[in-house]
């Protein structure tokens, strides 16, 4: 992440503003709490927060935050910001430090873990007035550099001690921190605005998903409306892909346990993934990734270079267990499905074919109107372990990458520790019309699963190669994208994605036939349309339409009805005037077909 002037920003006079003013926050709840103990303090991407252990009450519940705690503690804490209070730099030796946070085992813990993992000796403090916290920085010189009135605190919740569910349980104040009050301003209105687009709300406005306790956390239903878009997404890819020379496949969803401890899946990602099930003294898995299976599908017969590049793809539903307070709508899921394609090409073809990939990926974006996205070329950190493979095998791989994203002219940046690990990747970071970022389509080059797999090809000259292999995924996951198509364009789809495109509303019952009549024949167009024969008036009924964002309501009444026309209004409440059936279809058919963003 960096600021608008590309500082990293860590760096940037944001971070320590927000920073400073975490610190400042945790010295005010001192006041109010005197008991309490500190944890953590960091600044995040647009705010701060700090976590607190507050104690129980008598009764032995967990003591939290209320809004009234909030608001008064808000109120003091600019009252300090006033004040002008010096934020001075200096360190402790670890004995020292010991000693002086005696009181504050969280700080213990952490003092304890740098002498265990860096080996320090000393350790720096921050001080402000009489605050004294154990904090590497940085801050601003002064408390008055922290504007009080571009400062609000935004919410309160429980969070665990180093996100462990098994470890005690904090209270985090959530705060935001800006240059001054126009920007906090800005962005208090972009948060108002991301709570009306939540694809959770509109979800159900919408009726588009549902989420079952009974089912269980983390496993949306579609409904019929969600499983339109969702098919026709998938269906538009499913187009694109085959223009491109892709192949279906289906694999099962679930493998045998061995399979993914081949691949490396396992144990690597044990931790997010479901324990394995005894069948006939045998262990099987829910799929936590597609490739493994499409491996198998390569090895399922010999392959000769003029069989290759080989293209697999699948919508491959998978199985990740996410913590109950990590799930969010759509956005994080337990089961989703992901438009998978594995790629298995010669050493020759890597590049041309990584293009290919990446073109495709563009192609998507832009027919969404996602225009505001930059790319981010993922490797290893050599200083990392959770990478498997030789160093040159990872170094052919972001020589490759580099090369593709060097022809097409693609803006990148490099991110070490971002790699996958089996090899690196080019991930493509989407910004919707709010301006949060999100990842969504990726490539990845592989060398590892190949060698693994024992994969080969016969070559021109009769002796076997290994082939390199290609991961890419331009949706991501399907529930994930879905979740940012309904907040970029708040439930307001283009019409070809629209899961109801028109809705006849007859003004009166004798009018219902003839609705029913040109609903036949835009069905027949193939458009998706819907009678509305109910008894509200029909204005309200318009209205209703409009709610659920349906691009068009066309209204017959006497006169459409002797013209064989319809009266057009949109979503966005604008009267278009009476229409042939025919100019309409003509009209809608077009805006379809050319996949239009705008009615």
């Amino acid at each position: 992440m960096s600021d608008n002037n590309g500082v990293p920003y860590e760096q940037s006079d944001l971070y320590r503003i927000r920073h400073s003013a975490a610190h400042v926050m945790a010295e005010t709840v001192l006041e109010f709490y005197p008991e309490a103990k500190l944890a953590i303090g960091p600044p995040i991407e647009d705010g701060f927060y700090y976590d607190f252990d507050l104690g129980a009450d008598e009764n032995g519940k967990l003591i939290t935050f209320s809004e009234e705690d909030l608001e008064k503690i808000e109120v003091r804490m600019k009252q300090l910001l006033k004040q002008n209070a010096r934020f001075e730099h200096s360190s402790m030796t670890v004995d020292e430090a010991l000693v002086f946070f005696a009181d504050a085992p969280y700080k213990i813990e952490l003092i304890e873990d740098l002498v265990k993992n860096e080996g320090v000796e000393e350790v720096s403090i921050y001080t402000q007035r009489e605050f004294v916290d154990l904090c590497r920085g940085p801050h601003v010189g002064y408390t008055k550099q922290v504007k009080a009135n571009a400062v609000k605190l935004l919410r309160s919740g429980g969070a665990y001690w180093r996100g462990d569910e098994n470890r005690e349980q904090l209270q985090r104040i959530y705060g935001t921190a800006w240059h001054n009050k126009a920007e906090l301003d800005d962005y208090l209105h972009l948060l108002e605005e991301a709570k009306m687009r939540d694809h959770r709300r509109l979800g159900k406005q919408l009726e588009l998903f549902h989420l079952s306790p009974l089912v269980g956390s983390g496993l949306p239903l579609w409904l019929p409306k969600g499983a339109i878009l969702r098919e026709t997404l998938e269906n538009f890819l499913r187009t694109a892909q085959m223009e491109r020379g892709y192949q279906p496949v289906i694999t099962p969803h679930i493998g045998n346990l061995e399979l993914y401890k081949t691949s490396g899946h396992y144990p690597y990602y044990k931790d997010s993934q479901y324990t394995p099930i005894e069948v006939d003294d045998e262990e099987f898995m829910l799929k936590p990734m597609n490739c493994p299976h499409h491996i198998e599908i390569y090895r399922s017969k010999p392959r000769s270079y003029r069989d290759l590049p080989v293209r697999l793809a699948e919508f491959g539903t998978v199985y990740r267990y996410e913590k109950s307070g990590e799930l969010n709508g759509l956005t994080r899921v337990r089961g989703f499905t992901v438009d998978d394609s594995h790629l298995f090409v010669s050493p020759d073809q890597l590049e041309e074919e990584f293009i290919h990939v990446v073109e495709l990926i563009q192609y998507v974006f832009n027919t969404m109107g996602f225009n505001d996205f930059r790319a981010r070329l993922g490797t290893n950190d050599p200083a990392s372990d959770k990478y498997a493979g030789a160093p040159q095998m990872w170094a052919r791989g972001i020589a490759a990458i580099r090369q593709a994203a060097d022809k097409l002219g693609l803006n990148y940046v490099v991110e070490e520790g971002e790699a996958a690990f089996y090899g690196p990747k080019l991930d493509f970071i989407f910004r919707d019309v709010l301006k949060r970022e999100w990842q969504l389509g990726t490539v990845q080059v592989d060398f590892l699963l190949p060698e693994r797999f024992g994969l080969e090809y016969v070559g021109a000259d009769g002796e076997p190669h290994r082939p390199v292999m290609i991961h890419r995924a331009p949706f991501g996951s399907m529930e994930r994208f879905v979740g940012i198509l309904i907040e970029h364009f708040n439930g307001a789809f283009p019409v070809w994605l629209s899961p109801v495109q028109a809705v006849l509303i007859p003004i009166a019952d004798r009018h219902v036939p003839f609705a029913q009549e040109v609903a036949a024949q835009l069905k027949a167009a193939g458009l998706r349309v819907e009678v509305d024969d109910g008894n509200e008036r029909m204005n309200k009924k318009i209205r209703n339409h409009q709610l659920q964002k349906v691009p068009f309501q066309l209204v017959v009444g006497d006169n459409e009805v002797e013209a064989g026309a319809v009266a057009l209004r949109t979503r966005d409440n604008e009267n278009r005037g009476v229409q042939s059936v025919a100019d309409f279809v003509a009209y809608a058919a077009s805006l379809i077909d050319e996949r239009s963003l705008t009615l």
